[in-house]
């Protein structure tokens, strides 16, 4: 059967926004990023340029793509369409990120799924805050969150009450403090998966509990170097099991996954990955699978 919920399926529909739609009003991004804790200003002719290439090798995968129009309530970061939205089998969570500066991008996303087709399953509001970069699908009905500055215990609880009638089992973990509240440390910063039983890991970050878990499911772990974490090494796409793309300058990451019988696709992430440490899963938003 067909599923949303997997992180390795093929994908079918692929939401990605441009850089020239989520960098503007351009006078802004000199002060923006720094607000946003980029690492430095991105090059926005660059930016599109490989951004293009990045779409272009997404479609010669077999995925449509759609595109996030540009919104005056969404800033740099909504280059990384995956964030402000789960996908389920039922429809879109639309979440309440933990980082202000992007509150408004989950709304933004909401006002064009109609336009594509998607229903709305539920919304994370209130005091809750969560990111999809915290959430990986273990299997259809095991979600894996990491609970952090991004994620809090709140919508830890309103994503399992909006996912209980789906019979998904939501389990938690504990995030490291790492470099403190300004750095973004997803879930999804120090495991990938690449297929059902296959995961890149960056292990020195693993929750000790979730290492127990995935070995006790099988699950077999590529472990990335210290030297390659920085370079987004962890945060591998999956556009169909063992079929990867990756941020082109991580040799020793790469491979290993080949050593797995993966097949590993390269781009330039100096740009669009790099200053915002946002790799090829933040860039997309999967809203189908085969």
């Amino acid at each position: 059967m067909s599923s949303i919920q997997s992180m390795v399926a093929p994908h079918r529909r692929v939401v990605v926004k441009r850089p020239a739609e989520a960098f503007r009003p351009l006078e802004h991004i000199e002060r923006e990023w720094k607000t946003l804790d980029y690492l430095r200003v991105p090059d926005l002719e660059r930016c599109g340029r490989d951004h293009g290439t990045f779409v272009s090798l997404l479609m010669k995968g077999g995925a449509e793509v759609l595109y996030l129009p540009a919104d005056d309530r969404t800033g740099l970061d909504s280059l990384y369409t995956h964030d402000p939205v789960l996908m389920t089998d039922r429809g879109a969570v639309i979440l309440q990120t933990g980082k202000p500066a992007r509150r408004g991008e989950g709304p933004a996303f909401a006002d064009v799924c109609g336009k594509w087709g998607v229903p709305v399953l539920g919304k994370i509001e209130g005091d809750a805050t969560a990111e999809a970069g915290d959430m990986l699908w273990l299997d259809r009905r095991t979600l894996l969150i990491g609970r952090g500055f991004r994620t809090n215990a709140a919508g830890v609880d309103a994503l399992s009450s909006i996912l209980a009638p789906l019979d998904v089992n939501v389990i938690a973990f504990d995030l490291a403090y790492w470099n403190g509240v300004n750095e973004v440390l997803h879930l999804q910063s120090f495991i990938s998966m690449i297929d059902e039983n296959l995961a890149v890991v960056y292990r020195r970050l693993l929750p000790v509990a979730m290492f127990e878990l995935l070995t006790k499911r099988g699950v077999r772990l590529i472990d990335v170097p210290d030297s390659e974490y920085d370079s987004l090494a962890c945060n591998v796409l999956a556009v169909a099991p063992r079929k990867v793309m990756m941020v082109a300058g991580n040799p020793t990451t790469r491979t290993r996954i080949e050593k797995e019988g993966g097949t590993v696709t390269e781009f330039d992430g100096s740009e669009i990955c790099i200053p915002g440490s946002g790799g090829p899963t933040c860039l997309t938003r999967p809203i189908q699978r085969a």
